[in-house]
This record gives structure tokens, C-alpha cells and sequence, in this order.
């Protein structure tokens, strides 16, 4: 290990002399920043920021804010320090009650649009039976955007398969029934009957001609469906991304609870800034010479 070098006598003597040059800051903001130095690693610091696992206040950032106080009012002796560090700390947590009152709202716009995304309405509306008096299932499917987007995706896999096998097969007619509960309706009616006329040939074509014109109706059919079905999913579509933003808007304001307890921290920080704004200001009237009459006092017995 190095040793380390002695102090010689004329090092020492060149020590002491700059020593004596250094008198400490001269301009207010360095004087301000010096009575930081002390503040900072005092109770106030360790006490008001918060420097959690999770949550790290910035330190840079409340320092900062004391340069501002200190710049701006320049206390003078320990209770004027005091008063100052009071409008620091307050100053502080307002904005600390303002970052809570922000974080609610996202948690409450995020939470409600992230809960409709992630909701599929489809399996509970495909699961319950029909009741007498109430619309058929396509119509229900056919007013919300998954419902039309299930629905053109079952008759694209019709279509697919007609173009596949040359024509519409029972079993596919009867697969496309069981998707949509038995309840097809219109639509499962209008492909039966076109099935039917493909088995019965009341025209007697030949079967090559019976299969390409039975392909071309069923196709034709089934494209007018689908297209109509992407025109009613886009007006959905618009119809819901309104709503949404209606309900984006209205949750901006926190539930009532958190809102209170938000005011009532604010009502309480901003008494206290004010107290101690108006102490400060009776304080440097008095340094500078004013007569400063003393506070009138509170009459706790009055009820009002």
C-alpha cells in the first residue's frame, strides 16, 4: 500500500493563505444556495420527500424548489428559515395532492376503457335461449361491432367453403345454423332454400350448369350480406368510438370520495402556506422597522 505523502510546511502555509480568500458566496443566489447546503441534509428534506421502493420523489427537483423560495424571499435568522421551509414543504405536497389528483383520473379513464376493450359480449349473448317478444339473435348481433364482425366472419367461412366445394353442402348449411344457435333466421332460411333448389332442379338443368348457377347465387348472396354487414359494423364502429369518448370525458373528474379527500388535503396545505406567508411578512416588516401590531386573536368560543 502507498504510503501516503506528508504535509510539508510550505503546502501548509499555501493552504492557510487560500483558505483566507475564500469568504463564501457573494451574490444572492449563491448565498441562497448556501443556506440550502444546510437545509437540505436537515430534517425537511428527509422528512418531505418521499423515497419509497416504488415511488421516488425527485430530490433535485424539491431542491430546486428551495433555491426558488430562498432566492426570491431571502430569509434572515432561524425563524424566518423556518417560515420559508414551512412555504417550501407546503408548496411541495400541493403539488404531491395535484400528481394524486391526476393519477386517479388515468387510473379512472385507463380502468373503464381497458374493462370495455377486454369485455366480449359475444359468448353471454350467444348463450342465452330466445324469449317470445324479444328481437332474434341476428338483430342483436347486428347493433354492436363484435356482433358484425362475428357474423361476417361465419359467412366468409360459408363463402369459402361454397368456393371450395363448388356449392353450398347440408353440412355446412347446418354448421353455419348450430354458430348461430339455431337462430339464423333470414339468413339461414334464404341459404335453405337456395340449397333446396340445387337439390329439387325444378328446371332440370344439367348438373354442371345447375352447380354454376347455384354457386353464383349463393355468392352473390352472401357478398350483398357481408357488404352490408361491413357498412353497419363502420357506422357501429363510429357509433362506439363516440361513446367511448364520452365516457373517457366524463370519468376526467375523480369519484366523490377521492375528490373530498383530494380538497380537504388542499384546503388544509393551502391554510397552512398562507399562515405562513402572512408570519413571514410580518416578520421583515418588524426587521425593517415597522410597527407591526400583533395578530388578532381567535375567538374559539364563538360558534357559528
Amino acid at each position: 500500500m502507498r504510503k501516503p505523502m506528508a504535509m510539508t510546511p510550505k503546502k501548509l502555509a499555501a493552504n492557510r493563505r487560500n483558505a483566507q480568500k475564500s469568504t463564501g458566496p457573494k451574490t444572492a443566489d449563491g448565498k441562497a444556495v448556501s443556506k440550502l447546503n444546510a437545509l437540505k441534509h436537515g430534517l425537511l428534506a428527509q422528512t418531505v420527500v418521499v423515497r419509497g421502493h416504488q415511488l421516488k420523489e425527485s430530490p433535485n427537483e424539491f431542491k430546486k424548489l428551495c433555491r426558488e423560495f430562498y432566492a426570491d424571499l431571502n430569509p434572515v435568522g432561524p425563524l424566518e428559515e423556518m417560515l420559508v421551509g414551512q412555504m417550501v414543504t407546503a408548496t411541495w405536497r400541493l403539488r404531491r395532492a395535484r400528481t394524486a389528483e391526476s393519477g386517479e383520473i388515468a387510473l379512472s379513464v385507463d380502468g373503464g376503457s381497458w374493462q370495455r376493450e377486454n369485455h366480449n359480449p359475444l359468448p353471454l349473448l350467444l348463450a342465452l335461449p330466445p324469449f317470445p317478444g324479444t328481437d332474434a339473435l341476428v338483430t342483436k348481433l347486428e347493433q354492436s361491432t363484435w356482433g358484425c364482425h362475428f357474423l361476417i366472419h361465419c359467412l366468409k367461412d360459408v363463402r369459402r367453403a361454397v368456393e371450395r366445394d363448388g356449392e353450398l353442402t347440408e353440412a355446412m348449411l347446418t354448421d353455419f345454423k348450430k354458430w348461430l344457435r339455431d337462430q339464423a333466421y333470414d339468413m339461414g332460411d334464404k341459404l335453405g332454400q337456395l340449397r333446396a333448389g340445387l337439390v329439387a332442379n325444378p328446371e332440370k338443368l344439367e348438373p354442371a350448369a345447375l352447380r354454376a348457377r347455384h354457386c353464383v347465387a349463393v355468392l352473390k348472396y352472401l357478398d350483398g350480406k357481408i357488404r352490408n354487414l361491413e357498412f353497419w359494423m363502420e357506422r357501429r364502429e363510429a357509433r362506439e368510438d363516440t361513446e367511448e369518448k364520452s365516457r373517457q370525458a366524463a370519468a376526467m373528474l375523480p369519484a366523490d370520495a377521492v375528490l373530498d379527500k383530494i380538497l380537504r388535503y388542499e384546503t388544509t396545505l393551502l391554510r397552512q402556506l398562507n399562515q405562513a406567508m402572512n408570519q413571514f411578512e410580518r416578520l421583515q416588516r418588524r426587521r425593517q422597522g415597522e410597527a407591526v401590531p400583533p395578530p388578532l386573536a381567535l375567538d374559539v368560543s364563538a360558534k357559528g
